[in-house]
């Protein structure tokens, strides 16, 4: 088999996982894409090792270790957004960007909460 086919796949996958990561407003599709972009590279790796005829294999074993850390990134990316549902009751992106809390404008040395339990 040439080695045109699987590269077009591959790219194809890529692209189809660049396009998720960054027009995706949910965080688990975008999880997804990072998936599909590693699989592309998966598929490439193991191509060029059939390609080259590689003695060691080399593709084959780097492809186990983007298996390895793909299945790692998705455990602790769906941890994280399970908690972060949790929290807010949203995996939206756009709207987990205003998580941070804004600065106080007050002119008071005090916290909030002090000076709230002064003027009560």
């Amino acid at each position: 088999m040439p080695l045109v086919y699987p590269a077009v796949l591959a790219a194809l996958l890529f692209a189809i996982g660049v396009y998720g990561v960054l027009a995706r407003r949910n965080a688990i599709l975008v999880l997804m894409s990072v998936e599909l972009m590693l699989n592309a590279v998966n598929l490439n790796l193991v191509a060029f090792d059939v390609w080259l005829r590689d003695t060691l294999h080399a593709g084959q074993a780097l492809t186990l270790f983007t298996i390895a850390i793909a299945a790692a990134e998705i455990g602790i990316g769906l941890a994280i957004v399970l908690m972060v549902h949790r929290n807010k009751g949203t995996s939206d992106v756009d709207r987990l960007r205003d998580t941070a809390e804004a600065p106080h404008e007050s002119t008071d040395d005090t916290p909030t909460g002090e000076k709230a339990e002064a003027t009560a």
